[in-house]
């Protein structure tokens, strides 16, 4: 049986020692999945990045980073093993250069220099910054700004890669790429996690969905069946995406499937029951 890459086990974390922010959080993540991880503002989202991070370390229970312990890692060696990309490019730029930026990373793992400029020239071929190598990274667009931290996270190759909330901020080309290129990773092999408020992005990217409610996990499934459970998500004020709301509207109108993630997917499921019907109707002429 295949083994997780990141194990959670009856992890709570504190704050101040008596400020609880997450309960008895058990969760598996499988190499190569793609994972949206969703709730309300104070749900416990941040904390658990942390704690996966090792930025924190679990008041009780353990987290494992391919079957090692965080608290047995430093923050330097999981970010080997984990990139993380924050909603904020900016707060991880600092180079003078883009190139400079992305092979900042390879660098303090001590390799040598034909290996770092590989690594580095690869990794901005991967997300498209290769014309803007000898570029200030700040100069850049905010959609840019950000392929540049996720080149930089690259360059390190990691096996998991989180993103929060990647699209920030961005105008809608600026989300398609950021997602296009995590969609792309995913692909590759790698497993991506991405925590974000927005549905119709995990609604049409994550095929598993967590939702956190208060420091406790309030479902894990198929993204399909978690958006389906409406009263459910009331408690943490979540609404599923609007596409997903109008299917389970019509469902009784035009006895379609409730779970449609997608606009195209409830266009082409609406279109063919129609067609349907309109079959049956020249049949009975």
């Amino acid at each position: 049986m295949q083994e997780p890459v990141i194990k959670i086990e009856n992890v709570d974390y504190y704050y101040h020692g008596n400020v609880k922010a997450l309960e008895n959080v058990n969760i598996n993540i499988y190499r190569n999945e793609i994972v949206g991880i969703i709730g309300q503002n104070g749900a416990g989202k941040t904390t658990l990045l942390k704690n996966l991070l090792g930025l924190l370390k679990p008041t009780r229970g353990r987290v494992l980073i391919d079957g090692i312990d965080t608290r047995k890692l430093s923050v330097a060696e999981l970010a080997v093993r984990e990139g993380f990309v924050l909603q904020n490019p900016d707060r991880q730029l600092f180079a003078d250069t883009v190139d400079k930026e992305v092979a900042f990373g390879p660098q303090n793992l001590g390799l040598p220099e034909e290996e770092i400029n590989i690594r580095a020239r690869e990794a901005m071929e991967a997300v498209g910054i290769e014309k803007f190598s000898t570029v200030y990274p700040l100069s850049l667009s905010k959609g840019d700004r950000a392929k540049v931290v996720i080149a930089s996270v690259l360059a390190m190759k990691p096996n998991i890669i989180i993103l929060d909330e990647p699209t920030t901020g961005q105008d809608y080309l600026g989300c398609m790429q950021i997602m296009q290129i995590a969609r792309k990773l995913h692909e590759q092999g790698h497993t991506i996690l991405i925590v974000t408020h927005n549905m119709s992005l995990v609604a049409e990217y994550t095929d598993r969905t967590i939702v956190l409610c208060k420091g406790k996990v309030l479902l894990d499934g198929a993204t399909r069946y978690v958006f389906t459970q409406t009263e459910v998500l009331k408690e943490t004020y979540i609404i599923p995406p609007q596409v997903t709301q109008l299917a389970q509207r019509l469902r009784n109108k035009l006895d379609i499937s409730p779970k449609a993630l997608t606009v195209e997917e409830l266009g082409d499921e609406i279109i063919a029951k129609l067609n349907s019907r309109r079959k049956k109707k020249l049949v009975a002429q």
